[in-house]
């Protein structure tokens, strides 16, 4: 009588990806603009570990953090002020963070493909690529002005799926904000939560949902302990 071996774990055929704070360690780039946006107005620095927290949450998030006298209601013109000023520190000091070269690399020598859904807006996550050597790699790459509606609304997952003729149910989706959990729930995607990301200290990441919570991309290396 033979004995079947046990088929091998493989990735999901789709990984998707946040990319500030997932992919990506932006914070000092981040850390920067806002410094630039604070020194014009006669101010010191903002320290890095303050600003940290906010930077999945975005430009006027940020905004908000480094100029708490706006009360959180952060104008249009502000917001265009933080983007133009990111664009000049764009990659000059962020870097992926440690262990995630390996897993996108595990991923693609399992024949399987992964691709970039952020909020950032798509000019500049299109920038940053080159900067990281992903533009032949990544699969596919979705801003929060690409399409009509943004995390955690379904539709930039759910696009994506679409786009590479993937199954939702063959995709996985990893963040470290709660409404990247928010999105893969609504898409019918399984998720991670990454923890090595940016959070606030109230947030409760095992409370968002998720599939699986991850400390480390590390925790990824392997197949056979992404969510099935």
């Amino acid at each position: 009588m033979s004995v079947r071996a046990a088929p091998t774990a493989r990735f999901p055929r789709l990984a998707l990806f946040d990319l500030d704070g997932t992919l990506l360690d932006s914070a000092p780039d981040m850390a920067a603009t806002v410094n630039r946006m604070r020194a014009t107005r006669g101010r010191g620095p903002m320290p890095l570990e303050e600003l940290r927290p906010h930077v999945s949450r975005g430009a006027r998030a940020m905004s908000a953090a480094a100029f708490p006298e706006l009360g959180g209601e952060v104008p249009p013109e502000t917001i265009r002020e933080f983007l133009d000023a990111y664009e000049l520190e764009l990659g000059r000091s962020g870097a992926p963070f440690d262990g995630v070269d390996e897993l996108l690399r595990a991923i693609e020598d399992d024949g399987a493909r992964w691709g970039i859904v952020t909020n950032k807006p798509e000019y500049l996550a299109r920038q940053l690529l080159p900067m990281l050597g992903w533009q032949e790699r990544c699969a596919i790459l979705i801003g929060g002005d690409t399409l009509a509606q943004r995390k955690p609304h379904p539709l930039p997952l759910t696009h994506a799926a679409a786009v590479l003729d993937v199954e939702v149910e063959d995709c996985v989706y990893v963040g470290d904000d709660e409404r990247d959990i928010a999105a893969a729930r609504a898409a019918g995607m399984r998720s991670v939560v990454a923890l090595w990301g940016y959070r606030l200290p109230h947030e409760v990441p095992a409370e968002w949902g998720g599939d699986l919570i991850a400390e480390t991309p590390i925790d990824l290396h392997r197949a056979d302990r992404w969510p099935r």
